[in-house]
């Protein structure tokens, strides 16, 4: 009897370890943002309006109806006027860049921002076990990434991915990569490096569904700490709670939404597709069919289909019933029942109104993509990192909160993932906010662009459907 109650205890004790072992095994494969820092490039590579114009003017392919196309699309794109571009576009050399000049703008960056985030953390930089890089429209021998341990003479056993292009949506990419080497590995300091370069990356001709690329993106950058460490879980900022891709590349017209390609003179540049709208809209809704049931609720769920459900026993109105289908409540769902802050893809005027229409979101949640657009234009994938940090600066971040990004990226992708507020974030302790210096300015009382009564023949009808076919880029 003895020895069975000494068996029965050791079984007892046996699966007791085993299940606190798989369970603290789930603790130190979370991932968490440790902090982060956006780059605010210097003041003397801020571009205006009017800038903006020059710059196009010296185009000499452009006639009259495409000088007029692209001011049209700068003026209506919600981006502000003091935004900022690489030094070779001041110089007056954008349709003559060399590889220098893309590799200058890119260390301006990262020298910036790493050194930062490595000095406000009190970290060296061979404490990073993890490097994640990307940059979509740059790809040199060495990489950016190699590039990058050089400069901070990192360890040489360090892991390093370096991705390009991945487009506008790599930022959620790199976090997923982090993510799963978290997975397997423990105690772990990753670095997520995103940004885009501009420099070499300018349209010289005058195809329209290639110059509008010209317009939109302007430079930025951003870099990111994220561990596992269990001990430094209560100094974190952010727990990343789930991820989501949606990859449509096996779809011809998604495939083809957004390509760089030659025109028919041989240069190259962004075509942007009359079917991209249709393809980030496809995208956009299987991202939410997966990501949904993970961020809502049981309760709203269970109502939505409820409310799916009752509008299918209804049927189809007769057609005399106009009125009565207009006034049928439409079926969709709430999310704000799981969400609090809505950190969406700076892509353009059209893709923020386009989600906030489809969510359902009022102005204060699109005010930090608004903003963002209008202060520092479409930086690409590090746009999502200056939309979280205006929520940041204006203390709207408390514990226990969720927010929810959302980006898009040629190919086509939908990327999205939530993370959870592990403490307040409304004390000012983020020294290192790029909205810092001027988040008392925002939001303004109107950010409808100068230019548009200066030059009031821009808005003249144009003879072509481009513009409202391709408002806006990814």
């Amino acid at each position: 009897m003895d020895l069975l109650c000494i068996l029965s205890s050791l079984l007892i004790s046996y699966l007791i370890f085993k299940i606190w072992k798989r369970i603290d095994s789930k603790r130190d494969q979370s991932c968490y943002i440790l902090d982060y820092q956006c780059h605010k490039p210097s003041d003397d590579r801020m571009v205006s309006t009017q800038f903006s114009g020059e710059i196009i003017l010296r185009n000499k392919h452009l006639r009259l109806n495409e000088y007029k196309f692209l001011l049209k699309a700068i003026v209506s794109s919600g981006i502000g006027e003091q935004t900022y571009a690489p030094r070779l576009f001041f110089e007056g050399r954008e349709e003559c860049p060399t590889q220098q000049d893309a590799l200058s703008e890119m260390e301006e960056f990262y020298i910036d921002t790493i050194k930062k985030l490595l000095e406000r953390n009190k970290l060296s930089p061979t404490d990073i076990d993890v490097l994640v890089v990307n940059v979509a429209m740059l790809n040199t021998t060495p990489s950016l990434s190699a590039r990058i341990i050089n400069h901070y003479k990192m360890r040489e056993d360090i892991k390093v991915f370096n991705l390009t292009a991945m487009g506008c949506s790599a930022s959620v990419i790199s976090v997923d990569i982090v993510k799963n080497i978290f997975k397997t590995y423990k105690n772990k300091l990753a670095l997520v490096v995103t940004s885009e370069s501009l420099s070499q990356n300018w349209y010289s001709g005058n195809n329209r569904s290639m110059i509008l690329a010209n317009c939109l993106f302007r430079s930025g950058g951003c870099a990111v700490l994220l561990t596992n460490k269990r001990c430094l879980s209560g100094k974190a900022m952010f727990k990343l709670k789930c991820l989501v891709r949606t990859h449509h590349g096996a779809r011809e017209d998604s495939y083809n939404a957004c390509v760089q390609k030659e025109d028919e003179l041989g240069r190259v540049g962004i075509h942007l597709d009359k079917t991209l709208p249709k393809a980030a809209t496809r995208a956009f809704v299987d991202n939410l069919k997966v990501i949904t049931p993970k961020i809502l609720p049981v309760t709203e769920l269970f109502r939505f289909m409820l409310s799916v459900l009752l509008k299918k026993l209804r049927g189809n109105p007769s057609k005399g019933s106009t009125a009565v289908a207009q006034a049928a409540p439409k079926a969709g769902i709430n999310f704000k029942t799981g969400i609090d802050h809505f950190c969406i893809h700076t892509g353009g005027k059209a893709v923020i109104d386009a989600i906030g229409y489809s969510l359902d979101l009022s102005e204060y949640d699109l005010e930090p993509a608004r903003m963002t657009l209008h202060r520092f234009g479409n930086t690409s994938a590090s746009s999502l990192w200056y939309v979280l940090g205006y929520m940041e600066a204006k203390k709207r971040l408390r514990r226990g909160d969720r927010v929810f990004m959302i980006s898009f990226g040629a190919g086509f992708k939908c990327n999205s993932c939530v993370w959870e507020v592990v403490r307040d974030l409304n004390v000012g302790e983020s020294l290192g906010n790029v909205w810092n210096h001027c988040i008392d300015q925002y939001p303004p009382q109107s950010i409808v662009n100068p230019f548009l009564e200066k030059y009031g023949w821009i808005r003249e009808e144009d003879d072509h459907d481009t513009f409202k076919i391709r408002e806006e880029a990814m």
